[in-house]
């Protein structure tokens, strides 16, 4: 039955500032707030509170429409200029070359477009973050009801494998332990309890409440629903993450500045020439308007947006072919330039499966091999593997892990999963590896009674009965709290000894040092005749067996990962919520720079932004943090000229995420939060695969540098010969129209074979690029100022001998426009290599994307210069054998000049 009340139909947000934090109010008060009671709600009170807040479910985030997806992709400005050239050539009246801008311009969006719609249908999934069932109290009876149907006030029953289906204050708490990594990091469940706590506790110290999305480890419960849908926990983190302003990727940044500045120069250079031709050489307007739109055309690269995004979609594809998932192109070469990553522990660094590391027994340590719930490992002593048949205690202590332990172990497609608490699991994994079979060993001692796990009093208890009639207790739970039940310790062959709790404290603050969790094991032998179990039967006579460390340890293949990271010039920095002891010790096995300084999420609240700043380089490990302080790390290395990846896959990791430069979330143990913050999701949740995106995203960087140096200098020459016929009262070496051909057909197919070179031996031993780089960098600028005057002058020179030598007009220009290609074929090969000699056979032979550039832009120029439909286009005349054989004899001299200035430049750099 329901009961008015005067604030029922207030939202539950001012309920709760009105009466205080749900978690710091008695159960009673906030039944009665909520005017609810033990029977639950009757249909029409749910019915019209479902009506007044809404269904519990997360909002979905807006997805933009197919036109808007196509739209978004010409907001780059050098596709304006694309387009400011088809109005150029439109005007010239020269349609087909109008047609073939446009073409390039709509290719480059429908990769885009592409590439975008199949990382979204990769993610596509049904949004679990809420329980599609939940089981509830109405009106005195239990019920199944949809989730999306719960509202304040419902009375929900919560067993193991449940995942809460709304933020509830618990009213009944018997052994339950929920799992709350999704929330806050923290690997181990959470022991839950019903005495209010301060109103000022982190998430992850709430024992009354239980929050939605959080999974029921073990216990069984009941509890009131407080807040559903958005005005959940998960919903204020997705609320805080709407609020989180996005970050463009370094090479967005500098292609817009790259742009702007390549833009402003063509106009001011433009207007210049413009004004000398009309007031100073009062040559006839139309005549030199006409010259300076085609130095426009010359000075513009046309085909750099399609050769980014046709090199950014191969890097996608590459890493697709690693099992990671790029939802935004310029992306995959973010990674290229990140200095920091800052990743989540739990899930990512980690396997986020418990694991049995240490045992600790009267007269031995062993350490435990093997991670995971996969029982394979071994057990050793003083370093060397032992045969736990050798050692009848270890036997016992495994024996009492198993017996006294409700989870269940099962293996699917080779992978291994628990059943019911995960540190249970780790400990009959343990068994398992002592050489115990769980199964038999409990069907031999079967449990007749049970004293659940409890917060209150910190342990568990069963009592077994063998076949031959034999009685025993198994107890497990606190080191502390078993050491006050225990009277002995089992020594090995010496029996039972006098327990020495000083010794004992000890070895378990060492394990916990750490970062185990620790449990102690105990044991009692019984009257056959016992048949119940009580708590006086359990608070003295205990034997100690001994102490079991626990851990979720790190990813194999993380460990190596963050080493290759290091050695990349990279820091990694582990952000989590679990305690500063378990993170400190993980960061120890990771191999992090600097393991031992750890800062908390207090520690973080009391320090103003610039000693935050300060702070945040230095320190490589924050403990206990909630997802603010993660957002505010991350704006604090930004603010501090760090490019920051974020990786993660907890509802907390979301805002940092979304707000780091670029976001990588984990697509298999990720909620679905998570993935659509993050840029990039790795399917396979191996923290491996970031350092193989970084050395993708450098390697991107590397092959977009070579084509932005390889384009400029063609344009460069062909702007420096019109320039200076203008300027010289000369005729124009080369007409606009041609132009446009060697700018959208060959300089085009030769770049895009840049996209598809492999990395460079030193790409993963080079420190990342500041974030802030220019693209146009000293060494491009001086590489452009030189090649293009080379090319300059090869033009003009090839053009003027050829008139010399008698030829048309038109077989000039045509001798030109090949020399201008053969140029370009040359240097390609010497801009594949811009810090070795490409005086080798493996830069001769080229490879395979090259050659067929090359030999596609050969067959290209053969047509355009002698196919008969092509002069009409183009004014082209064929040219003779001779004429050919000193147009390509220019190449080979370009490319030896090439490679002298390579060797003066690195002399320079190594002086």
């Amino acid at each position: 039955m329901t009961r008015s009340d005067t604030t029922l139909h207030e939202p539950a947000p001012a309920r709760e500032a009105a009466g205080g934090a749900w978690h710091a109010r008695p159960a009673e008060e906030a039944v009665a707030a909520l005017s609810t009671g033990p029977a639950g709600l009757s249909d029409d009170e749910a019915a019209r509170r479902l009506a007044e807040h809404g269904a519990n479910r997360l909002p979905e985030p807006p997805r933009a429409a197919p036109l808007a997806r196509f739209l978004r992709q010409f907001r780059n400005l050098l596709i304006y200029v694309l387009l400011g050239a088809a109005a150029v050539t439109a005007a010239l009246g020269h349609p087909v070359d109008t047609v073939v801008i446009l073409a390039v311009v709509i290719v480059n969006a429908v990769i885009g477009y592409v590439q975008e719609g199949r990382a979204e249908d990769a993610l596509a999934a049904i949004r679990g973050m809420l329980a599609p069932e939940a089981r509830v109290i109405r009106g005195g009876r239990r019920r199944t009801v949809p989730a999306d149907a719960l509202v304040p006030g419902d009375v929900v029953v919560l067993e193991p494998g449940d995942r809460v289906p709304a933020d509830l204050r618990l009213t009944q708490a018997n052994g339950l332990r929920i799992q709350e990594a999704v929330l806050t990091g923290e690997s181990v469940p959470v022991e839950k309890g019903l005495a209010p706590v301060a109103p000022d506790a982190p998430v992850g110290d709430r024992q009354p409440m239980a929050f939605s999305g959080a999974l029921v480890a073990a216990g069984s419960g009941r509890g009131v629903a407080v807040a559903t849908g958005a005005a959940t926990e998960i919903g204020r983190i997705s609320g805080l993450l709407r609020s989180v302003e996005e970050t463009t990727t370094p090479l967005l940044r500098q292609m817009e500045i790259f742009a702007r500045t390549i833009t402003l120069a063509i106009l001011a250079i433009a207007a210049a020439i413009l004004g000398f031709g009309a007031l100073v050489a009062e040559m006839p307007f139309d005549e030199i308007f006409m010259a300076v739109v085609g130095l426009a055309v010359a000075a513009i690269p046309e085909g750099l947006p399609a050769i980014l995004t046709v090199t950014l979609a191969i890097g996608v594809q590459g890493m697709a072919a690693r099992r990671a998932i790029v939802r935004r192109l310029p992306a995959i070469e973010a990674l290229g330039s990140v200095s920091v990553i800052c990743s989540d522990k739990t899930g990512t660094l980690t396997k986020n499966e418990m694991t049995v590391a240490s045992v600790a027994t009267a007269r031995r340590a062993f350490s435990v091999t093997g991670a995971g719930y996969a029982p394979h490992g071994g057990i050793a002593h003083e370093g060397r593997e032992v045969a736990p048949a050798d050692h009848p205690l270890l036997l016992e202590l495994a024996r009492g892990a198993v017996l006294c332990n409700d989870a269940e172990l099962a293996e699917a497609d080779g992978a291994w999963t628990v059943t019911g608490d995960p540190m249970e699991g780790a400990l009959v994994t343990f068994a398992c590896k002592a050489g115990l079979d769980p199964a038999e060993l409990r069907a031999a001692n079967p449990q007749t009674d049970t004293i659940p796990f409890d917060a209150q009093h910190r342990f568990m208890a069963t009592l077994h009965h063998d076949h031959a009639g034999h009685a025993a207790i198994h107890v497990k739970g606190a080191p502390e709290r078993l050491l006050e039940m225990c009277t002995s310790q089992h020594c090995d062959d010496d029996g039972a000894r006098p327990i020495d709790a000083a010794w004992w404290h000890a070895r378990a603050q060492e394990i916990a040092a750490q970062g185990q969790r620790v449990i102690a094991i105990a044991t009692r032998s019984v009257s056959p005749e016992m048949r119940g179990l009580r708590f006086a039967d359990v608070e003295g006579g205990l034997t100690l067996l001994g102490l079991v460390g626990l851990i979720d340890p790190p990813r194999d293949e993380a460990v190596a990962a963050v080493a290759e990271c290091r050695a990349a010039g990279i820091r990694v920095k582990m952000i989590t919520g679990d305690h500063a002891g378990t993170a400190r010790a993980i960061a120890r096995q990771l191999g992090l720079a600097n393991p031992d300084a750890v800062l908390t999420g207090a520690e973080i609240d009391a320090l103003p932004e610039d000693d935050l700043r300060d702070r945040v380089v230095e320190t490589d490990v924050f403990a206990r943090t909630s997802p603010e302080h993660k957002l505010r790390l991350v704006e604090a290395l930004q603010a501090d000229g760090e490019a920051v990846a974020m990786t993660g896959d907890g509802v907390n990791d979301a805002p940092a995420l979304k707000r780091a430069d670029i976001g990588i979330a984990m697509g298999r143990a990720g909620t679905e939060a998570a993935k659509e913050a993050a840029e990039i999701v790795l399917a396979d949740d191996n923290f491996a695969t970031i350092a193989a995106a970084v050395k993708a995203g450098r390697t991107v960087y590397d092959n977009l540098k070579k084509a932005i140096v390889f384009l400029l200098p063609v344009n460069g020459g062909e702007s420096l010969a019109l320039i200076a016929a203008l300027l010289l009262g000369l005729t124009l070496p080369i007409t606009p129209v041609q132009i446009l051909w060697v700018n959208m057909v060959s300089s085009v197919v030769l770049a895009m074979a840049l996209a598809f070179e492999s990395a460079e031996p030193d790409i993963m031993r080079r420190p990342p690029r500041p974030a802030d780089e220019p693209i146009l960098s000293r060494f491009v600028l001086w590489r452009v100022v030189f090649v293009s005057t080379l090319f300059c002058a090869g033009i003009f020179g090839m053009f003027t001998l050829a008139e010399a030598r008698g030829a048309t007009l038109e077989e000039a220009r045509t001798i030109a426009v090949n020399t201008l290609v053969v140029m370009e074929i040359f240097y390609l090969f010497s801009v594949r290599f811009l810090n070795t000699t490409s005086l080798s056979l493996r830069a001769a032979l080229g490879t395979r994307p090259i050659l067929i550039a090359v030999g596609a832009v050969t067959v290209l120029q053969l047509v355009f210069t002698y196919a008969p439909f092509m002069e009409a286009f183009f004014g082209t005349r064929p040219l003779s054998l001779t004429e050919g054989a000193l147009v390509v004899a220019v190449g080979p001299a370009l490319l030896l000049i090439l490679e002298m200035e390579k060797r003066l430049v690195r002399l320079a750099r190594s002086a």
